[in-house]
Protein backbone atom coordinates (compact mmCIF):
# COMPACT_ATOMS: atom_id res chain seq x y z
CA UNK A 1 0.00 0.00 0.00
CA UNK A 2 1.24 3.59 -0.92
CA UNK A 3 0.13 6.97 0.15
CA UNK A 4 0.14 10.40 -1.57
CA UNK A 5 -1.31 13.98 -0.71
CA UNK A 6 -3.78 15.79 -3.01
CA UNK A 7 -5.31 19.44 -2.91
CA UNK A 8 -8.54 17.99 -4.28
CA UNK A 9 -9.50 14.78 -5.17
CA UNK A 10 -12.07 14.57 -8.10
CA UNK A 11 -13.81 10.73 -8.44
CA UNK A 12 -15.52 10.24 -11.83
CA UNK A 13 -14.03 10.92 -15.60
CA UNK A 14 -16.89 12.37 -16.85
CA UNK A 15 -17.56 16.05 -18.24
CA UNK A 16 -18.17 17.24 -14.29
CA UNK A 17 -15.26 16.06 -13.00
CA UNK A 18 -12.84 16.88 -15.76
CA UNK A 19 -14.70 20.70 -16.24
CA UNK A 20 -13.83 21.38 -12.57
CA UNK A 21 -10.12 20.08 -12.80
CA UNK A 22 -10.20 22.58 -16.21
CA UNK A 23 -11.52 25.61 -13.93
CA UNK A 24 -9.62 25.05 -10.82
CA UNK A 25 -6.18 24.66 -13.15
CA UNK A 26 -6.91 27.99 -15.11
CA UNK A 27 -7.52 29.81 -12.03
CA UNK A 28 -4.68 28.16 -9.55
CA UNK A 29 -2.42 26.61 -11.52
CA UNK A 30 -0.43 25.99 -8.25
CA UNK A 31 -3.44 23.20 -6.80
CA UNK A 32 -2.67 19.91 -6.83
CA UNK A 33 -5.45 17.55 -8.34
CA UNK A 34 -5.96 14.42 -8.85
CA UNK A 35 -8.99 12.38 -11.02
CA UNK A 36 -9.81 9.35 -11.03
CA UNK A 37 -12.15 7.23 -13.20
CA UNK A 38 -12.95 2.74 -12.51
CA UNK A 39 -13.32 2.29 -16.83
CA UNK A 40 -10.41 2.53 -18.64
CA UNK A 41 -11.56 6.09 -20.91
CA UNK A 42 -12.74 8.98 -19.62
CA UNK A 43 -16.73 9.70 -20.50
CA UNK A 44 -17.51 5.72 -20.53
CA UNK A 45 -20.97 6.73 -19.01
CA UNK A 46 -23.36 9.56 -19.17
CA UNK A 47 -20.82 11.93 -20.90
CA UNK A 48 -20.22 9.26 -23.88
CA UNK A 49 -21.96 10.73 -27.03
CA UNK A 50 -24.27 7.44 -27.37
CA UNK A 51 -25.77 7.40 -24.23
CA UNK A 52 -26.81 10.91 -24.12
CA UNK A 53 -29.15 13.58 -26.43
CA UNK A 54 -26.46 15.68 -26.92
CA UNK A 55 -28.82 18.87 -27.02
CA UNK A 56 -27.37 21.95 -25.83
CA UNK A 57 -29.94 22.51 -22.97
CA UNK A 58 -31.03 25.65 -23.40
CA UNK A 59 -35.03 25.75 -22.92
CA UNK A 60 -34.89 26.28 -26.79
CA UNK A 61 -37.62 23.09 -27.71
CA UNK A 62 -37.88 20.82 -24.30
CA UNK A 63 -41.47 22.17 -23.35
CA UNK A 64 -41.09 20.31 -19.89
CA UNK A 65 -39.46 23.06 -18.85
CA UNK A 66 -42.55 25.49 -20.02
CA UNK A 67 -45.60 24.04 -18.25
CA UNK A 68 -48.99 25.72 -18.63
CA UNK A 69 -49.81 27.05 -15.37
CA UNK A 70 -54.01 26.74 -13.82
CA UNK A 71 -54.57 29.95 -14.93
CA UNK A 72 -53.40 29.89 -18.27
CA UNK A 73 -50.20 31.19 -17.59
CA UNK A 74 -47.03 29.73 -19.20
CA UNK A 75 -44.14 29.31 -17.07
CA UNK A 76 -40.60 30.44 -18.04
CA UNK A 77 -38.77 30.84 -15.03
CA UNK A 78 -36.78 27.61 -15.14
CA UNK A 79 -36.59 27.98 -18.88
CA UNK A 80 -34.66 31.33 -18.74
CA UNK A 81 -32.46 30.06 -15.57
CA UNK A 82 -31.53 27.02 -17.81
CA UNK A 83 -30.72 29.53 -20.80
CA UNK A 84 -28.49 31.49 -18.88
CA UNK A 85 -26.88 28.66 -17.20
CA UNK A 86 -26.18 26.99 -20.78
CA UNK A 87 -24.69 30.08 -21.88
CA UNK A 88 -21.78 30.16 -18.89
CA UNK A 89 -20.74 26.75 -20.90
CA UNK A 90 -20.88 28.17 -24.01
CA UNK A 91 -18.24 31.84 -22.64
CA UNK A 92 -16.31 29.14 -20.80
CA UNK A 93 -15.99 26.63 -24.01
CA UNK A 94 -15.36 29.67 -26.39
CA UNK A 95 -12.30 30.73 -23.97
CA UNK A 96 -10.81 27.42 -23.95
CA UNK A 97 -11.44 27.42 -27.97
CA UNK A 98 -9.17 30.72 -27.64
CA UNK A 99 -6.94 29.54 -25.65
CA UNK A 100 -5.85 26.38 -28.27
CA UNK A 101 -6.86 24.15 -24.85
CA UNK A 102 -10.17 22.98 -27.04
CA UNK A 103 -9.45 22.37 -30.50
CA UNK A 104 -12.21 22.98 -33.76
CA UNK A 105 -15.15 23.87 -32.05
CA UNK A 106 -16.97 21.35 -34.68
CA UNK A 107 -15.09 18.51 -33.06
CA UNK A 108 -17.64 18.61 -29.89
CA UNK A 109 -20.00 21.18 -30.87
CA UNK A 110 -22.57 21.97 -34.28
CA UNK A 111 -24.83 23.88 -34.51
CA UNK A 112 -28.39 22.39 -35.10
CA UNK A 113 -31.47 23.81 -35.03
CA UNK A 114 -33.85 23.41 -31.90
CA UNK A 115 -37.34 23.09 -32.68
CA UNK A 116 -40.49 21.97 -30.82
CA UNK A 117 -43.09 20.45 -32.77
CA UNK A 118 -46.66 19.44 -32.01
CA UNK A 119 -50.36 18.19 -33.34
CA UNK A 120 -53.53 18.85 -31.86
CA UNK A 121 -55.63 22.22 -31.50
CA UNK A 122 -55.00 22.36 -27.89
CA UNK A 123 -50.90 21.45 -28.42
CA UNK A 124 -50.60 24.03 -30.90
CA UNK A 125 -52.57 26.80 -28.67
CA UNK A 126 -49.99 26.36 -26.14
CA UNK A 127 -47.31 26.15 -28.20
CA UNK A 128 -48.25 29.46 -29.71
CA UNK A 129 -48.96 30.95 -26.05
CA UNK A 130 -45.37 29.65 -25.25
CA UNK A 131 -43.50 31.12 -27.84
CA UNK A 132 -45.67 34.78 -27.47
CA UNK A 133 -44.20 34.25 -23.66
CA UNK A 134 -40.17 32.99 -24.08
CA UNK A 135 -40.08 35.65 -27.45
CA UNK A 136 -40.78 38.56 -25.29
CA UNK A 137 -37.37 37.95 -23.64
CA UNK A 138 -34.26 38.73 -24.98
CA UNK A 139 -32.96 35.31 -24.45
CA UNK A 140 -35.33 33.58 -26.39
CA UNK A 141 -36.33 36.49 -29.26
CA UNK A 142 -34.78 34.41 -32.03
CA UNK A 143 -36.98 31.54 -31.89
CA UNK A 144 -40.03 31.88 -34.84
CA UNK A 145 -43.37 30.24 -34.66
CA UNK A 146 -45.49 28.47 -37.53
CA UNK A 147 -48.09 26.69 -38.36
CA UNK A 148 -48.02 27.30 -41.60
CA UNK A 149 -47.27 23.93 -43.64
CA UNK A 150 -45.02 25.45 -46.68
CA UNK A 151 -42.86 26.81 -43.62
CA UNK A 152 -43.25 23.79 -41.75
CA UNK A 153 -41.99 22.03 -44.70
CA UNK A 154 -38.90 24.20 -44.91
CA UNK A 155 -38.30 23.51 -41.12
CA UNK A 156 -38.48 19.73 -41.58
CA UNK A 157 -38.40 18.48 -44.90
CA UNK A 158 -38.70 14.61 -43.96
CA UNK A 159 -41.54 15.00 -41.33
CA UNK A 160 -43.46 17.81 -43.17
CA UNK A 161 -42.31 17.08 -46.23
CA UNK A 162 -44.94 13.91 -47.28
CA UNK A 163 -48.23 14.65 -47.55
CA UNK A 164 -49.77 14.20 -43.83
CA UNK A 165 -52.86 12.43 -44.60
CA UNK A 166 -54.52 12.76 -40.70
CA UNK A 167 -55.05 16.94 -41.11
CA UNK A 168 -54.39 17.09 -37.89
CA UNK A 169 -53.16 20.52 -36.53
CA UNK A 170 -49.43 20.61 -36.19
CA UNK A 171 -46.99 23.27 -35.37
CA UNK A 172 -43.44 24.39 -34.35
CA UNK A 173 -41.04 26.71 -33.29
CA UNK A 174 -37.60 27.20 -34.07
CA UNK A 175 -33.68 29.01 -33.35
CA UNK A 176 -31.45 28.48 -35.02
CA UNK A 177 -28.68 28.83 -33.22
CA UNK A 178 -29.65 25.66 -31.43
CA UNK A 179 -26.33 23.29 -30.65
CA UNK A 180 -25.48 19.74 -30.78
CA UNK A 181 -23.01 18.66 -28.31
CA UNK A 182 -20.33 15.73 -28.16
CA UNK A 183 -19.77 15.51 -24.42
CA UNK A 184 -17.68 12.49 -24.77
CA UNK A 185 -15.67 14.47 -26.82
CA UNK A 186 -15.44 17.64 -25.10
CA UNK A 187 -14.52 15.43 -22.19
CA UNK A 188 -11.83 13.17 -23.10
CA UNK A 189 -10.48 16.37 -25.03
CA UNK A 190 -10.40 18.18 -21.77
CA UNK A 191 -8.74 15.33 -19.66
CA UNK A 192 -6.05 15.08 -22.41
CA UNK A 193 -5.37 18.80 -21.94
CA UNK A 194 -5.09 18.53 -18.12
CA UNK A 195 -2.69 15.50 -18.39
CA UNK A 196 -0.21 17.78 -19.70
CA UNK A 197 -0.29 19.67 -16.42
CA UNK A 198 2.50 18.62 -14.00
CA UNK A 199 0.10 19.45 -11.24
CA UNK A 200 -2.81 17.07 -12.54
CA UNK A 201 -3.06 13.23 -11.63
CA UNK A 202 -5.48 11.27 -13.92
CA UNK A 203 -5.81 7.58 -12.98
CA UNK A 204 -7.87 5.36 -15.20
CA UNK A 205 -9.23 2.27 -14.38
CA UNK A 206 -9.20 2.87 -10.28
CA UNK A 207 -12.20 2.02 -8.05
CA UNK A 208 -12.48 3.87 -4.68
CA UNK A 209 -13.23 1.42 -2.43
CA UNK A 210 -13.24 3.21 1.06
CA UNK A 211 -13.78 7.24 2.08
CA UNK A 212 -13.32 8.35 5.42
CA UNK A 213 -12.78 11.43 7.00
CA UNK A 214 -9.72 12.13 9.55
CA UNK A 215 -10.23 15.44 11.11
CA UNK A 216 -10.71 18.36 8.46
CA UNK A 217 -9.16 16.07 5.50
CA UNK A 218 -10.53 12.63 3.76
CA UNK A 219 -8.74 9.43 3.62
CA UNK A 220 -9.84 7.93 0.27
CA UNK A 221 -9.10 4.17 -0.75
CA UNK A 222 -8.28 3.78 -4.33
CA UNK A 223 -7.40 0.05 -5.99
CA UNK A 224 -5.97 -0.06 -9.61
CA UNK A 225 -7.64 -2.32 -11.29
CA UNK A 226 -4.74 -3.81 -12.99
CA UNK A 227 -2.25 -4.57 -10.53
CA UNK A 228 -4.80 -4.73 -7.34
CA UNK A 229 -2.26 -2.07 -5.89
CA UNK A 230 -3.55 0.27 -2.99
CA UNK A 231 -3.30 3.78 -2.83
CA UNK A 232 -4.47 5.91 0.25
CA UNK A 233 -4.78 9.60 -0.94
CA UNK A 234 -5.08 12.05 1.80
CA UNK A 235 -7.00 15.19 0.58
CA UNK A 236 -7.99 18.42 1.09
CA UNK A 237 -11.51 18.39 -0.97
CA UNK A 238 -12.91 15.93 -2.47
CA UNK A 239 -15.71 16.42 -4.97
CA UNK A 240 -17.88 13.17 -6.17
CA UNK A 241 -18.66 13.31 -9.84
CA UNK A 242 -19.41 9.86 -10.12
CA UNK A 243 -23.18 9.94 -11.69
CA UNK A 244 -25.09 6.87 -10.81
CA UNK A 245 -22.45 5.50 -8.15
CA UNK A 246 -22.54 8.97 -6.29
CA UNK A 247 -25.09 7.56 -4.01
CA UNK A 248 -23.30 4.60 -3.25
CA UNK A 249 -19.73 6.64 -2.51
CA UNK A 250 -21.78 9.05 0.02
CA UNK A 251 -22.91 6.38 1.69
CA UNK A 252 -20.04 4.61 1.99
CA UNK A 253 -18.45 7.94 3.12
CA UNK A 254 -21.19 8.11 6.03
CA UNK A 255 -22.23 11.83 5.14
CA UNK A 256 -24.69 13.07 6.93
CA UNK A 257 -25.99 15.84 4.80
CA UNK A 258 -27.18 12.67 2.05
CA UNK A 259 -29.45 10.95 5.25
CA UNK A 260 -32.82 10.50 3.59
CA UNK A 261 -31.63 10.56 0.34
CA UNK A 262 -32.32 7.61 -2.43
CA UNK A 263 -32.34 6.64 -5.69
CA UNK A 264 -34.68 6.15 -8.60
CA UNK A 265 -32.80 4.48 -11.49
CA UNK A 266 -34.19 5.04 -15.54
CA UNK A 267 -32.68 3.37 -18.39
CA UNK A 268 -32.75 4.35 -22.17
CA UNK A 269 -32.95 2.95 -25.58
CA UNK A 270 -32.28 5.19 -28.50
CA UNK A 271 -33.49 4.05 -32.05
CA UNK A 272 -30.54 5.09 -34.60
CA UNK A 273 -30.27 5.86 -38.22
CA UNK A 274 -26.38 6.24 -39.11
CA UNK A 275 -27.46 7.05 -42.41
CA UNK A 276 -25.13 10.69 -42.91
CA UNK A 277 -27.01 11.51 -45.92
CA UNK A 278 -30.75 11.33 -43.75
CA UNK A 279 -29.43 12.50 -40.70
CA UNK A 280 -27.88 16.17 -43.09
CA UNK A 281 -31.28 16.49 -44.74
CA UNK A 282 -33.21 16.24 -40.89
CA UNK A 283 -30.64 18.59 -39.83
CA UNK A 284 -32.34 19.70 -36.75
CA UNK A 285 -33.56 18.63 -33.02
CA UNK A 286 -37.53 18.14 -32.86
CA UNK A 287 -39.07 17.59 -29.10
CA UNK A 288 -42.36 16.96 -29.08
CA UNK A 289 -44.67 16.20 -25.77
CA UNK A 290 -44.15 13.69 -23.59
CA UNK A 291 -47.15 10.74 -22.74
CA UNK A 292 -48.84 11.36 -20.01
CA UNK A 293 -46.90 9.54 -16.78
CA UNK A 294 -43.73 10.04 -18.59
CA UNK A 295 -40.67 11.41 -16.72
CA UNK A 296 -39.15 14.26 -18.61
CA UNK A 297 -36.11 12.29 -19.97
CA UNK A 298 -38.51 10.52 -21.92
CA UNK A 299 -39.94 13.25 -24.23
CA UNK A 300 -39.41 12.27 -27.57
CA UNK A 301 -37.25 13.62 -30.12
CA UNK A 302 -35.68 13.28 -33.57
CA UNK A 303 -32.20 14.70 -33.20
CA UNK A 304 -29.55 15.23 -35.77
CA UNK A 305 -26.12 14.17 -33.78
CA UNK A 306 -22.80 14.54 -34.89
CA UNK A 307 -20.49 11.73 -33.15
CA UNK A 308 -17.20 11.44 -33.85
CA UNK A 309 -17.37 13.95 -36.83
CA UNK A 310 -20.40 11.57 -38.07
CA UNK A 311 -24.15 12.69 -38.21
CA UNK A 312 -26.51 10.53 -37.14
CA UNK A 313 -30.50 10.50 -36.26
CA UNK A 314 -31.30 9.71 -33.36
CA UNK A 315 -35.03 9.13 -31.76
CA UNK A 316 -35.93 8.20 -28.50
CA UNK A 317 -35.06 7.61 -25.94
CA UNK A 318 -37.51 5.28 -24.44
CA UNK A 319 -37.19 4.83 -20.83
CA UNK A 320 -37.05 1.60 -18.74
CA UNK A 321 -37.29 0.16 -15.36
CA UNK A 322 -33.51 -0.88 -13.76
CA UNK A 323 -31.89 -1.41 -10.79
CA UNK A 324 -28.58 -0.76 -11.88
CA UNK A 325 -27.14 2.91 -11.00
CA UNK A 326 -24.25 2.49 -14.14
CA UNK A 327 -24.49 1.59 -17.42
CA UNK A 328 -22.01 -1.28 -16.36
CA UNK A 329 -23.14 -1.31 -12.72
CA UNK A 330 -24.54 -4.54 -10.89
CA UNK A 331 -28.05 -5.11 -10.54
CA UNK A 332 -28.11 -5.02 -7.24
CA UNK A 333 -27.17 -1.47 -7.22
CA UNK A 334 -30.45 -0.85 -6.40
CA UNK A 335 -31.11 -2.78 -3.48
CA UNK A 336 -28.01 -2.20 -1.99
CA UNK A 337 -28.57 1.37 -1.71
CA UNK A 338 -31.34 1.28 0.36
CA UNK A 339 -30.99 2.19 4.10
CA UNK A 340 -32.85 2.59 7.30
CA UNK A 341 -32.84 6.24 7.04
CA UNK A 342 -34.23 6.59 3.15
CA UNK A 343 -36.08 3.26 3.46
CA UNK A 344 -39.39 5.36 4.01
CA UNK A 345 -38.80 8.11 1.92
CA UNK A 346 -38.24 5.38 -1.26
CA UNK A 347 -41.71 3.37 0.09
CA UNK A 348 -43.70 6.78 -0.45
CA UNK A 349 -42.39 7.60 -3.70
CA UNK A 350 -42.67 3.70 -4.53
CA UNK A 351 -46.56 4.17 -3.15
CA UNK A 352 -46.90 8.05 -4.87
CA UNK A 353 -44.98 7.40 -7.98
CA UNK A 354 -46.43 3.77 -9.42
CA UNK A 355 -48.05 4.97 -12.42
CA UNK A 356 -44.45 6.35 -13.49
CA UNK A 357 -42.70 2.69 -12.46
CA UNK A 358 -45.72 1.34 -14.41
CA UNK A 359 -45.19 3.25 -17.80
CA UNK A 360 -41.02 2.28 -17.21
CA UNK A 361 -41.86 -1.12 -16.97
CA UNK A 362 -43.91 -1.18 -20.16
CA UNK A 363 -41.56 1.00 -21.89
CA UNK A 364 -39.22 -1.99 -20.63
CA UNK A 365 -40.69 -4.68 -22.22
CA UNK A 366 -41.99 -2.97 -25.46
CA UNK A 367 -40.61 -4.02 -28.73
CA UNK A 368 -38.61 -2.88 -31.82
CA UNK A 369 -41.89 -2.77 -33.51
CA UNK A 370 -43.60 -0.78 -30.87
CA UNK A 371 -40.91 1.72 -30.70
CA UNK A 372 -40.71 1.75 -34.54
CA UNK A 373 -44.70 3.11 -34.31
CA UNK A 374 -43.65 5.72 -32.53
CA UNK A 375 -41.00 6.98 -34.96
CA UNK A 376 -43.71 7.07 -37.48
CA UNK A 377 -45.53 9.77 -35.52
CA UNK A 378 -42.70 12.09 -36.80
CA UNK A 379 -41.60 10.40 -39.59
CA UNK A 380 -44.28 9.41 -41.90
CA UNK A 381 -42.59 7.49 -44.28
CA UNK A 382 -38.96 5.76 -43.03
CA UNK A 383 -37.34 2.78 -44.25
CA UNK A 384 -36.89 0.28 -40.62
CA UNK A 385 -33.84 -1.30 -41.76
CA UNK A 386 -31.71 2.16 -41.54
CA UNK A 387 -33.31 2.25 -37.73
CA UNK A 388 -31.08 -0.13 -34.99
CA UNK A 389 -31.40 -0.24 -31.24
CA UNK A 390 -28.91 1.43 -29.30
CA UNK A 391 -28.58 1.45 -25.28
CA UNK A 392 -28.13 5.09 -23.95
CA UNK A 393 -26.56 5.58 -20.50
CA UNK A 394 -28.30 5.13 -16.88
CA UNK A 395 -29.83 8.30 -15.01
CA UNK A 396 -30.58 7.94 -11.37
CA UNK A 397 -33.22 10.41 -9.81
CA UNK A 398 -33.01 11.71 -6.64
CA UNK A 399 -35.58 10.83 -4.02
CA UNK A 400 -35.00 12.83 -0.63
CA UNK A 401 -37.81 14.08 2.02
CA UNK A 402 -39.52 17.45 1.26
CA UNK A 403 -40.20 20.11 3.50
CA UNK A 404 -42.71 17.97 5.30
CA UNK A 405 -40.20 14.87 5.56
CA UNK A 406 -42.31 12.84 3.12
CA UNK A 407 -40.28 11.24 0.03
CA UNK A 408 -40.29 13.17 -3.40
CA UNK A 409 -38.76 12.26 -6.28
CA UNK A 410 -36.54 14.62 -8.72
CA UNK A 411 -36.41 14.81 -11.73
CA UNK A 412 -33.62 17.84 -11.85
CA UNK A 413 -29.57 17.98 -10.79
CA UNK A 414 -28.85 19.17 -7.27
CA UNK A 415 -25.56 20.00 -5.91
CA UNK A 416 -24.31 18.67 -2.30
CA UNK A 417 -22.11 19.59 0.00
CA UNK A 418 -20.73 18.58 3.53
CA UNK A 419 -20.95 21.14 6.37
CA UNK A 420 -17.30 22.26 6.46
CA UNK A 421 -17.49 22.30 2.65
CA UNK A 422 -14.74 19.70 2.49
CA UNK A 423 -16.80 17.27 -0.15
CA UNK A 424 -19.30 18.09 -2.82
CA UNK A 425 -21.25 15.76 -4.94
CA UNK A 426 -23.44 16.13 -7.63
CA UNK A 427 -26.87 14.07 -7.80
CA UNK A 428 -29.60 13.95 -10.22
CA UNK A 429 -30.04 14.32 -13.68
CA UNK A 430 -31.66 16.79 -16.64
CA UNK A 431 -30.11 19.57 -17.88
CA UNK A 432 -26.80 17.72 -16.92
CA UNK A 433 -24.07 18.13 -18.97
CA UNK A 434 -25.04 21.63 -20.74
CA UNK A 435 -24.99 23.33 -17.42
CA UNK A 436 -21.49 21.31 -16.15
CA UNK A 437 -19.88 24.93 -16.04
CA UNK A 438 -22.49 26.98 -14.19
CA UNK A 439 -22.61 23.55 -11.83
CA UNK A 440 -19.12 23.27 -11.11
CA UNK A 441 -18.78 27.42 -10.76
CA UNK A 442 -21.45 26.31 -7.83
CA UNK A 443 -19.10 24.36 -6.03
CA UNK A 444 -15.93 26.29 -6.29
CA UNK A 445 -18.41 29.13 -4.46
CA UNK A 446 -19.23 26.86 -2.08
CA UNK A 447 -16.45 25.02 -1.34
CA UNK A 448 -13.15 26.80 -2.63
CA UNK A 449 -14.39 30.74 -2.18
CA UNK A 450 -10.67 31.91 -2.34
CA UNK A 451 -10.75 30.99 -5.98
CA UNK A 452 -13.24 33.59 -6.96
CA UNK A 453 -11.71 36.73 -4.82
CA UNK A 454 -8.35 38.94 -5.91
CA UNK A 455 -6.71 37.88 -9.04
CA UNK A 456 -8.48 34.19 -9.60
CA UNK A 457 -11.74 36.37 -9.81
CA UNK A 458 -10.20 38.43 -12.66
CA UNK A 459 -9.19 35.48 -14.47
CA UNK A 460 -12.56 33.92 -13.87
CA UNK A 461 -14.23 36.78 -15.66
CA UNK A 462 -12.11 36.98 -18.43
CA UNK A 463 -12.86 33.11 -18.60
CA UNK A 464 -16.55 34.37 -18.41
CA UNK A 465 -18.05 37.51 -19.29
CA UNK A 466 -20.67 37.19 -17.82
CA UNK A 467 -19.67 36.07 -14.47
CA UNK A 468 -21.10 37.72 -11.37
CA UNK A 469 -23.72 39.58 -13.48
CA UNK A 470 -27.20 38.64 -14.60
CA UNK A 471 -27.84 37.64 -18.62
CA UNK A 472 -31.37 36.87 -17.50
CA UNK A 473 -31.74 40.88 -16.51
CA UNK A 474 -29.11 42.50 -19.04
CA UNK A 475 -29.72 42.22 -22.75
CA UNK A 476 -27.28 44.71 -23.52
CA UNK A 477 -24.77 42.10 -22.11
CA UNK A 478 -26.46 39.05 -24.08
CA UNK A 479 -25.87 40.24 -27.11
CA UNK A 480 -22.50 41.26 -26.34
CA UNK A 481 -21.65 37.39 -25.28
CA UNK A 482 -23.48 35.29 -27.81
CA UNK A 483 -21.75 37.57 -30.38
CA UNK A 484 -18.45 36.40 -29.10
CA UNK A 485 -19.72 32.93 -28.28
CA UNK A 486 -21.81 32.12 -31.44
CA UNK A 487 -19.09 33.49 -33.55
CA UNK A 488 -16.41 31.56 -31.99
CA UNK A 489 -17.81 28.30 -31.67
CA UNK A 490 -19.50 28.43 -35.19
CA UNK A 491 -23.13 28.29 -33.90
CA UNK A 492 -23.78 31.48 -35.78
CA UNK A 493 -22.68 33.27 -39.07
CA UNK A 494 -21.01 36.37 -37.75
CA UNK A 495 -22.10 39.09 -40.25
CA UNK A 496 -25.57 37.97 -38.77
CA UNK A 497 -24.60 39.27 -35.60
CA UNK A 498 -22.57 41.86 -35.73
CA UNK A 499 -20.27 43.50 -38.20
CA UNK A 500 -17.81 43.74 -35.99
CA UNK A 501 -15.43 40.51 -35.01
CA UNK A 502 -14.50 40.48 -31.66
CA UNK A 503 -11.42 39.23 -30.12
CA UNK A 504 -10.56 37.95 -26.58
CA UNK A 505 -9.02 41.26 -25.48
CA UNK A 506 -12.88 42.87 -25.68
CA UNK A 507 -13.49 40.70 -23.01
CA UNK A 508 -12.57 42.13 -19.37
CA UNK A 509 -15.96 43.56 -18.93
CA UNK A 510 -16.10 46.11 -15.86
CA UNK A 511 -17.91 44.81 -12.68
CA UNK A 512 -21.19 46.39 -12.62
CA UNK A 513 -23.36 46.00 -8.97
CA UNK A 514 -26.35 46.90 -10.49
CA UNK A 515 -26.76 43.99 -13.08
CA UNK A 516 -26.86 41.41 -10.28
CA UNK A 517 -25.58 39.74 -7.39
CA UNK A 518 -22.50 36.81 -7.98
CA UNK A 519 -24.24 33.95 -8.80
CA UNK A 520 -27.08 35.14 -9.97
CA UNK A 521 -26.75 33.71 -13.63
CA UNK A 522 -25.05 30.21 -12.98
CA UNK A 523 -25.98 29.07 -9.37
CA UNK A 524 -28.26 25.94 -9.25
CA UNK A 525 -32.11 26.48 -8.20
CA UNK A 526 -33.27 24.49 -5.16
CA UNK A 527 -29.81 23.13 -3.99
CA UNK A 528 -27.41 23.25 -1.57
CA UNK A 529 -26.91 21.45 2.17
CA UNK A 530 -29.33 18.63 2.98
Amino acid sequence: MTSQTTDILLIGGGVMSTTLASLVSQLDSTRHIMLVEQSQSLAGESSDAWNNAGTGHAGYCELNYTPKQRDGRIAIERALDINARFEISLQYWSSLVRQGVLPDPATFINRVPHLSWVRGQDAVDYLKARHETLSAHPLFDAMRFSDDPGRLAEWLPLMMGQNRSDGEPVAATRVGHGSDVDFGALTRTLGQHLETHSGVDVRLGTRVIDLQKRGKRWQVTLRCEATSQTTVVDAGFVFVGAGGAALPLLQKAGVAEAKGYGGFPVSGIWLACENEAIAREHGAKVYGKAPVGAPPMSVPHLDTRVIDGRPALLFGPFAGFTTRFLKQGSRLDLMQSVRSHNLKPMMEVAGTQWPLTRYLIKEALSSREDRLTQLERFLPEYDPDQWQLRYAGQRVQIIKPDANGRGKLEFGTEVLNTRDRSLAALLGASPGASTSVSAMLDVIERCLPELTQGEARERLQSLIPSYGQSLIGDAGLLREVRQFTLGTLGLADLQSIHKRSLNHADWHPPRNDARGESRGDHSLRHTGTA
